[in-house]
């Protein structure tokens, strides 16, 4: 979808409880724990399988002394569309997701605004046709709120879930997606230790797979700035590896 159309879709979708309550559900983790990536930006952007920033906009990695060391700076300058990292590199290679599996992701963000638009999506390969759903699980902050998205096959936002957000300030967040090509899969979202979301009977596998990107897409907000910080990016099979 074009950003100026997503734009514009996302003024008029808001949760509903109605919708969330049909979604509820616990994300199946698998019996052995495991972390599979280290994300942390003392790695440098080599930590993600690709950086996709439209110029001038551009990742940074600054040290603020607070203890964090390193972050992540994904910026969007006003009036443009994209930065963000895309998918993980594990081994020095792209790490390959597989349907079938539960994946679990937990991280830091801070926003310079209440209104950055997308900060993940858990984004389909191929490009078209050849999807039927281009982001089947999708964040974004939007006045001040992080709001969570099942997108289905067809185009079919549900809004999920969302929780209270506030700019400049660190936020601690944790997806686990239980990763099916049928209407079998799962995610939860954990805002700040508080379960926002826990959706089921989603499809959460598209054909040709998908892999998560976090950063800025699609701001709405024409003449400012956009910076989401992100810190301490973890990926594991259970929610206690991140």
């Amino acid at each position: 979808m074009k950003g100026r159309k997503r734009a514009k879709r996302l003024r008029r979708l808001l949760p509903t409880a109605a919708a969330a309550a049909a979604m509820t559900l616990v994300v199946a983790t698998p019996a052995h724990a495991s972390l599979i990536w280290n994300g942390d930006a003392s790695g440098g952007t080599g930590v993600f399988a690709g950086i996709l920033c439209d110029s001038p906009n551009y990742v940074y990695m600054p040290d603020w002394g607070d203890g964090r060391g390193k972050i992540f700076g994904f910026v969007s300058k006003a009036g443009q569309t994209r930065c963000e990292a895309h998918s993980v590199r594990v081994g020095g290679s792209e790490y390959a997701f597989t349907g079938g599996r539960a994946y679990w992701w937990g991280w830091e963000s801070m926003t310079s605004t209440g209104n950055t638009a997308t900060v993940f999506q858990w984004k389909s390969n191929g490009t078209g046709e050849q999807h039927q759903q281009n982001y089947p699980v999708i964040m974004m902050v939007l006045e001040n709120q992080l709001r969570v998205w099942y997108v289905a096959p067809g185009e079919q936002w549900i809004g999920v879930g969302s929780g209270t957000w506030k700019s400049g300030v660190w936020h601690k967040i944790k997806l686990g997606i239980n990763a099916q090509s049928s209407t079998s899969g799962s995610f939860q979202v954990y805002l700040d230790g508080n379960l926002i979301v826990d959706a089921k009977n989603a499809r959460t596998w598209d054909d040709f797979g998908n892999k998560p990107r976090w950063g800025v897409y699609d701001s709405n907000v024409a003449d400012t700035d956009q910076v989401n910080w992100i810190n301490d990016l973890k990926m594991g099979t259970t929610s206690g590896d991140v």
